[in-house]
């Protein structure tokens, strides 16, 4: 049976027939594995945290304020000297030490009048542990 359909204004003739029969081929193809399983998915508790340390060190002030305290003798900074060595506002300042903080990139402790912060050692190094094992 042929029906005629209207196609961008142009009537075809299509034979119904062979359109059903292309239909109901149900002949299956093969699967083919296209690359090697996966060993492990990573803890989605573990992700969450990564995600977190990743979105922190998104953001270049923070970024050079991490590299700045790593390279700091004991990894080690008093909060005094970062917003002239970085050319931002106390303000600023404290809202991208807090997201570090938050992140746990970073521990903060408080000597007297200023802030000092520090490195967290095990989690930057989980972090750069995580990324490797996703290159690798």
């Amino acid at each position: 049976m042929d029906v005629t359909m209207i196609v961008d204004d142009i009537p075809m003739s299509v034979n119904m027939t062979t359109i059903l029969a292309l239909m109901s081929d149900t002949t299956e193809v093969p699967l083919r594995e296209c690359c090697p399983p996966a060993l492990a998915l990573m803890d989605a508790t573990d992700a969450d945290e990564l995600a977190l340390a990743l979105k922190a060190v998104a953001d270049p002030v923070r970024l050079r304020l991490l590299h700045h305290i790593a390279g700091a003798p004991d990894t080690t900074v008093c909060a005094c000297h970062l917003p002239a060595a970085l050319g931002i506002t106390q303000s600023t300042l404290s809202h991208h030490l807090q997201r570090l903080v938050q992140a746990k990139l970073i521990t903060r402790e408080q000597r007297g009048k200023w802030a000092h912060y520090s490195l967290n050692a095990p989690v930057v190094a989980r972090l750069i542990q995580a990324l490797e094992g996703a290159v690798a």
